[in-house]
């Protein structure tokens, strides 16, 4: 009876360890481009990078150490060695019915419609950066026709600057000219409060 547990359990480890080798055999079988993807990983996080690659080779390697197909198993041999009739062929025929299948891919549209999505984003992004470019080499191409700042009068920054210069005729400021200083000026605070109902 002793011997008869041991061949069963004996059985069972096979088939269980054949199962775990075909299904890591397939999930082996798709490589990783490490150095595109480490060109894309940013200074801060090339540590957390080295650590998962490390991982990942640690698994492929466990992986590959194994045969690309399961071992034979000589039925015949413990068809002789198991006296209870019928037992080997049981196991056999389940053997023989045993199917792994391919892990179904649940995540992959995910991982797509983020790509999309983040190809779309870079795209709005370049735009909108091109844009401010192209505004900001306006800004120094008139900063650049402009007269030096030592050689300007007043009037050259006011009309260089309008909105910046000082207008004594048409919006008249009293000395030092910050708004703090001005004639019905309100700080935040103050506005907030008459905003609340309070004087």
């Amino acid at each position: 009876m002793c011997r008869h547990i041991r061949l069963v359990l004996h059985a069972d480890s096979i088939i269980t360890t054949l199962f775990n080798k075909m299904a890591a055999r397939r999930i082996a079988q798709s490589s990783i481009n490490w150095s595109a993807l480490a060109e894309r990983v940013p200074p801060n996080q090339k540590s957390s990078f080295g650590a998962f690659k490390t991982k990942a080779d640690i698994y492929v390697r466990a992986v590959m150490a194994n045969p690309e197909n399961p071992p034979k198993i000589d039925w015949a041999h413990y068809k002789n060695l198991v006296p209870i009739a019928g037992l080997v062929d049981s196991f056999q025929k389940q053997y023989d019915a045993l199917s792994v299948p391919y892990p179904k891919d649940n995540f992959s549209s995910q991982v797509d419609t983020e790509i999309e999505q983040s190809k779309s984003d870079i795209s709005s992004y370049k735009k909108a950066s091109e844009e401010r470019i192209k505004n900001y080499q306006k800004e120094i191409a008139h900063l650049k026709s402009l007269l030096p700042y030592e050689q300007m009068t007043m009037e050259d920054y006011r009309d260089a600057f309008p909105e910046a210069a000082l207008d004594p005729i048409n919006k008249p400021t009293f000395w030092p000219h910050t708004p703090e200083e001005q004639v019905g000026y309100k700080s935040k605070e103050q506005i907030e409060a008459e905003k609340q109902g309070h004087h």
